[in-house]
């Protein structure tokens, strides 16, 4: 393994949430609820928000570094960095950012945030606004292809198709989503559980899903603040070890025609394995998992190319019982997930991940040494990483 890694340098010491609101339904604009989530993260961590100095987010967050300095008061920026494109794929990518600022002591104590109000602004899951196609959208919108859903359900199709993967794997997946969040509160989804008929009798988005495959969308704000892990015992809680992080897409990923060498990825071909070299660790010593859904079919082509399970296999591997806390072969997205927890982007993956190995989950899952998060499929760049207790370092 290389000597050039992030493995075990640095720590998240505070997380932080707003209330998690439906689309539209914020009482506060974006920039405030981006504030309140940093506020609610150093109150975790016990720290004055004062004591920040860098800033790290991704997918184009409207919320400027040196606004919220000046905002918190800060004495001064050391960092500000935002990963681009990628929609939710730039989640571990933008922790990933983070850590290395931290590590190579560019700043010491930097929050990562995504904050949205889509009611305020645009909606991700609808066609963009105006008249004229440009770039992409020009070689897809004549040809009726818009929305998120659609341009990446003909991928989905695809690898379902040639893999001969059957309906009930993806409804496994939003079952255990809806399953746990009936025991986390925050949930939008709290008290609304989902049943095998439901799923079975809601109506198509868009085949190969249907309503409860589709993430949901919100209005909210989540952080995470990351410090040297030689501070990390000096933090209210458990500290959460970054053991890796990885960016990217494979050759020619970004060829958006529907040309792409590799159509039915989730992009995560060349990415994982990356991840799993600089973490030191295999599928296998993997506790939990939270991936980003903004659809189920990337959720299973994820698992399938982060080594989980091969793809002819997810027929078996998927089912629910396999998939929920705390007694499942991979229990996944515990607190919901974007499906039945909120839609923050994804970030909110990353603030469940650290609570499995702080053991503060609403479905923690037994001695969960190394827990992984994976943003994005299906987007580009996408990315991935694995935090660890202080025992895996």
């Amino acid at each position: 393994m290389s000597k050039r890694t992030l493995r075990g340098k640095v720590a998240i010491a505070g997380v932080g949430e707003t209330t998690y609101y439906r689309h539209g339904k914020s009482p506060v604009s974006e920039f405030k609820l981006a504030l309140q989530a940093i506020l609610a993260a150093c109150e975790d961590a016990g720290i004055d928000p004062r004591r920040i100095d860098g800033f790290a987010s991704y997918s184009n967050d409207r919320n400027e570094p040196s606004r919220l300095a000046a905002a918190l008061g800060l004495p001064a920026l050391r960092f500000s960095n935002m990963n681009w494109g990628g929609g939710g794929g730039g989640g571990s990518a933008a922790m990933g950012n983070a850590a290395a600022a931290v590590a190579c002591g560019m700043a010491n104590c930097v929050v990562v945030f995504r904050a949205l109000a889509q009611g305020q602004f645009q909606r991700f899951g609808a066609a963009p606004p105006g008249g004229v196609a440009a770039g992409e959208a020009a070689l897809n919108a004549p040809y009726g292809v818009m929305s998120p859903a659609q341009r990446y359900a003909m991928r989905a199709m695809r690898f379902l198709h040639e893999n001969k993967i059957e309906p009930s794997a993806q409804r496994a997946i939003a079952l255990a989503s809806y399953h746990h969040a009936q025991s986390n509160p925050r949930a939008v989804m709290h008290g609304r559980p989902l049943t095998e008929e439901a799923y079975d009798q809601s109506r198509w988005i868009v085949e190969p899903w249907r309503l409860f495959d589709c993430c949901q969308e919100n209005d909210g704000a989540a952080a995470l603040i990351v410090v040297p892990a030689e501070e990390a015992r000096d933090f209210k809680h458990k500290p959460a070890y970054i053991l890796g992080s990885a960016q990217g897409s494979e050759y020619r990923n970004g060829a958006r025609s529907h040309n792409a060498p590799l159509y039915a990825t989730s992009s995560f071909t060349t990415v994982a394995p990356q991840l799993y070299d600089m973490a030191g660790v295999k599928p296998k010593d993997v506790d939990v998992v939270q991936s980003y859904e903004n659809f189920t079919g990337g959720v299973l082509m994820s698992l399938v190319e982060h080594g989980f399970f091969a793809a002819e296999e997810a027929n078996d591997f998927l089912t629910p019982a396999n998939l929920m806390a705390p007694t499942g072969k991979l229990p996944l997205n515990t607190s919901g997930g974007n499906l039945a927890e909120c839609y923050m982007h994804g970030l909110e993956l990353q603030i469940e991940a650290v609570r499995q190995i702080r053991g503060a989950s609403t479905a923690q899952v037994p001695k969960a040494d190394v827990s992984m998060v994976i943003s994005g499929p299906m987007v580009t760049p996408v990315s991935s990483m694995i935090f660890g207790t202080e025992a895996t370092l």
